[in-house]
């Protein structure tokens, strides 16, 4: 059996019987979003998508930075970004700050229309000096020229921040419409490594709209209670990659085993 992939999975899948909350993850809504079949054979019958390598470099970035930040939560003071930017706020500091960064716990809320206990682990929130919260999330590449939101993959991250958004608003927060991007790119138009990497970090603001997360949330959960598997989305790879290698197959008369 691989070590990176356990093939059908008993637990953690949607019993449409059941009445009791079932936990769905911000990553999760978006795996529906891009393709309801694979969002289905993961949830509903016990068969994910093999998992990605871990991005260790990606994790170093957010980690260091979250620390350098909780220096500024803790003597609630700016963060030089922040003064550098023009944005008047601090790191939020509150008794749930480390709940809700937690990728396993995060920001949680019943949504009893579809019967889903929503999640989402944050990187981080500001309070602005209007006392409302501002969404803050890391993101960390390497590439030439200036890192921005218009590529039509990063649809995804702006999704991502409006789910926290309304995670928070759902908590009784004030939430700012405007969230935050601090994102950090590896420099490599210097001379040598020297064992190092240098950074650009850049701050982006971003105006969510959080209004189609509660049909979003309907949509997948009419799609759990169905009996019939959804279509595959034209853009999933990995659909695409299961029609092709189940087409080879039958041009082959099946797969044999070998021994």
């Amino acid at each position: 059996m691989s070590q990176f992939y356990s093939g059908k999975r008993k637990s953690r899948l949607f019993d449409p019987k059941s009445k009791e909350p079932f936990s769905l993850s911000r990553s999760k809504i978006e795996d529906y979003i891009k393709c309801a079949r694979c969002f289905y054979m993961d949830r509903r019958l016990g068969v994910g998508i093999p998992p990605g390598f871990p991005f260790n470099l990606n994790s170093a970035v957010d980690t260091l930075l979250k620390k350098e930040f909780d220096i500024h939560r803790k003597a609630q003071s700016k963060h030089p970004l922040m003064e550098q930017y023009g944005i008047d706020a601090i790191p939020l500091d509150h008794e749930k700050i480390d709940e809700w960064r937690n990728v396993f716990k995060g920001i949680q809320f019943y949504h009893e229309l579809s019967g889903f206990l929503v999640c989402g682990g944050v990187d981080d929130i500001w309070q602005m000096a209007d006392g409302t919260l501002a969404i803050v999330d890391y993101k960390s590449t390497s590439k030439n020229g200036e890192v921005n939101l218009d590529a039509d993959w990063q649809v995804a991250y702006k999704r991502q921040m409006e789910i926290y958004q309304w995670l928070l608003r759902k908590n009784d927060f004030e939430v700012s419409k405007t969230g935050y991007f601090v994102y950090v790119n590896g420099k490599t138009d210097v001379a040598a490594f020297d064992g190092k990497l240098e950074f650009d970090v850049k701050v982006i603001p971003y105006t969510g709209d959080d209004s189609w997360v509660e049909k979003i949330l309907l949509d997948a959960r009419a799609c759990l209670e169905s009996d019939k598997i959804p279509r595959a989305s034209e853009q999933c790879d990995y659909c695409t990659y299961r029609k092709a290698v189940q087409d080879v197959l039958s041009a082959f008369g099946g797969l044999r085993n070998e021994k």
